[in-house]
């Protein structure tokens, strides 16, 4: 039995909590999801889930109350980690804006990626497409809502799943970087469990090591 922690300071939090413990039943898996807001939360999980939500945000509260760099280094020492959407601008070692460019957030700066924020414009730009992800040689219904992208990876980063865009050419929007994982869409979102097996997957891996 393995516990996944879903940092909950700001966002989709009860999204995620829902979505690993439905994919921890249809997998017939022995797991638990704890909610993570304070660095002692951290002691005793083998996985962190970022969720969407406003990325400044949560990297200020984080940094309040000390878990930012609490988590910094457990993921650098080899904590798995899944962000989605603004947990993929807290992992980014680089972060700006589409609209006003340098951000200067508190942020992770843990994986070797770049990412535009609301690359795809606003709120009312959010959109779901069918999207092929090529490791795993399956499509999944991604639902993208202010989301961020990958414009620039370097290292061990490898994406997974692209998609194309007129000013940026082709993005990563699912990326991987050894026991890090980044998405720009919510798969918690949907019952579509590819992506949360996928990491858990990931978990595993990593706790045989």
């Amino acid at each position: 039995m393995f516990s996944i922690g879903v940092l909950a300071l700001q966002g989709d939090v009860e999204e995620h909590i829902y979505a690993l413990r439905n994919c921890f039943k249809r997998l017939n898996l022995q797991g638990d999801v704890v909610e993570v807001k304070l660095p002692k939360h951290l002691e005793n999980i083998h996985a962190l889930v970022i969720p969407g939500g406003e990325s400044t945000t949560i990297g200020l509260l984080a940094k309040k109350v000390g878990l930012l760099e609490e988590i910094r280094s457990r993921i650098i020492n080899g904590l798995p980690v899944f962000g989605t959407c603004a947990g993929m601008v807290m992992l980014a070692k680089e972060v700006k804006d589409n609209v006003v460019g340098e951000t200067r957030q508190p942020i992770l700066g843990v994986m070797n990626i770049s990412v535009v924020r609301n690359i795809f414009g606003r709120q009312r730009e959010s959109f779901e497409i069918d999207l092929p992800i090529s490791e795993l040689g399956k499509t999944v219904r991604a639902i993208f809502i202010r989301a961020p992208a990958v414009i620039k990876y370097w290292g061990n980063a490898k994406p997974l799943a692209t998609l194309h865009h007129e000013k940026y050419g082709e993005l990563a929007v699912l990326i991987r970087e050894d026991h890090m994982l980044a998405s720009a869409f919510h798969p918690e979102l949907t019952e579509d469990i590819t992506v949360t097996e996928y990491f858990l997957n990931i978990v595993k891996e990593y706790l045989k090591k």
